[in-house]
């Protein structure tokens, strides 16, 4: 819950001996604190995932998730993060010389404050990504940035928890993406891209097979699905979508932080 805190300063003092009750247009002022963001790490490295893969990204990753897919791999991002009031976060992501920022988590949508710094960032001339899992409501968004949105299929264990309005507000410039787990993963996958016309609502729909992940402290882990079968499950069914491998996992050691 966002919590704003206004302090009144007097352009006088009240009488002695006064009350005070309340601020009055007349003798005060009001002024609004912007609540800090809480930021699990910010980094450049090149872009893994979406049609912007390979391309060079500054990365901002907010702390907290509402969600515990078994298959998360930044189950880091829960609980670890500092402070950080939204300027310093705008300095430091204007500091690399890269015209390319993804807003992700966690679920970076989760603290109200990021609205205000995708808005920021895109006024600032930059191409804004954001990574979302669905549960957030994304009326918020300023137009302008590009929605990746995950719908969590029944494997991932937080299928329940999709905003679905969420998909009725996808623009063309948007994507969508499903972490398949399993054969029934993909038959939900390919119900919901037809049924919903993905593909004809957004820029692409991505299929991404789950990448093996080791059992967590709060996540319970996840077997890989064989990239191979995924592919040919796809074809086999003749969707027009995008079978997506996760490149940074390919380039450093799955469990590297920070790239």
């Amino acid at each position: 819950m966002e919590v704003r805190v206004l302090f009144w300063a007097f352009k006088r003092a009240p009488p002695t001996g006064a009350l005070f009750h309340g601020p009055c247009a007349e003798d005060s002022f009001a002024i609004e604190t912007p609540v800090p963001l809480r930021i699990n790490e910010i980094f450049h490295s090149v872009q893994g995932e979406s049609t912007w893969m390979g391309a060079p990204c500054v990365f901002v990753r907010l702390t907290g998730c509402p969600l515990r897919c078994g298959y998360c791999d930044t189950e880091y991002a829960f609980r670890q993060g500092a402070m950080r009031e939204r300027a310093d976060v705008l300095r430091e992501v204007l500091s690399y010389d890269c015209d390319l920022v993804e807003i992700t988590g966690g679920e970076p949508l989760a603290q109200r404050e990021a609205f205000d710094l995708i808005r920021e960032l895109l006024d600032a001339g930059r191409t804004v990504l954001i990574e979302t899992s669905g549960a957030i409501g994304t009326a918020g968004v300023d137009p302008r940035a590009h929605i990746i949105l995950d719908i969590k299929t029944p494997g991932s264990g937080e299928a329940a928890r999709m905003d679905w309005s969420n998909v009725d507000r996808l623009r063309a410039h948007d994507e969508v993406k499903f972490v398949i787990c399993s054969r029934s993963d993909y038959e939900f996958a390919r119900e919901a891209t037809r049924t919903h016309r993905l593909v004809e609502r957004c820029r692409c729909v991505l299929f991404s097979p789950v990448h093996e992940q080791p059992r967590g402290v709060e996540i319970g882990g996840m077997q890989g699905l064989s990239p191979r079968d995924l592919a040919a499950w796809v074809l086999a069914d003749g969707l027009r979508v995008r079978v997506q491998m996760q490149l940074h996992k390919i380039i450093w050691e799955p469990q590297t932080r920070g790239v």
